[in-house]
């Protein structure tokens, strides 16, 4: 059920003291989600996965037990991530997803390219 016009102007102003009062915590709390704690521990899993496969590739000339440990890092990381992505889920990828397309970093990585090779191709179609 959406907000009356009265409600939204009480959320508002609360919104506009929050940042007036504590600008730190008005921050935090709007660039935190739900899922910004289990993407914490994706990228520490992945972050894992790559160490122990480091280990792995460097301990296996001298040492087959150093590399099996190497292993077993990068299984205890691919179980710790593949838990956490559960925990995200569907929703939570769609988020970030969601976030990363609406906040145009492909366009600022890009530029105007796309558009302007659709403009250029349209234009050429107009003139046949």
């Amino acid at each position: 059920m959406p907000l009356s016009e009265d409600e939204q102007r009480i959320l508002t102003e609360i919104e506009q003291q929050l940042y007036h009062d504590d600008p730190g915590l008005a921050h935090e709390v709007s660039s935190t989600t739900v899922f910004t704690h289990g993407f914490k521990h994706i990228r520490l899993a992945a972050l894992g996965f790559v160490a122990g496969l480091a280990v792995l590739l460097a301990t296996l000339s001298t040492s087959y037990w150093l590399s099996f440990v190497g292993f077993l890092i990068m299984l205890g990381s691919a179980w710790y991530g593949e838990k956490n992505l559960r925990r995200v889920g569907k929703a939570g990828l769609q988020q970030v997803t969601g976030n990363v397309r609406g906040a145009g970093t492909s366009k600022g990585f890009f530029g105007d390219a796309g558009e302007r090779m659709r403009n250029r191709l349209n234009d050429d179609n107009d003139d046949k």
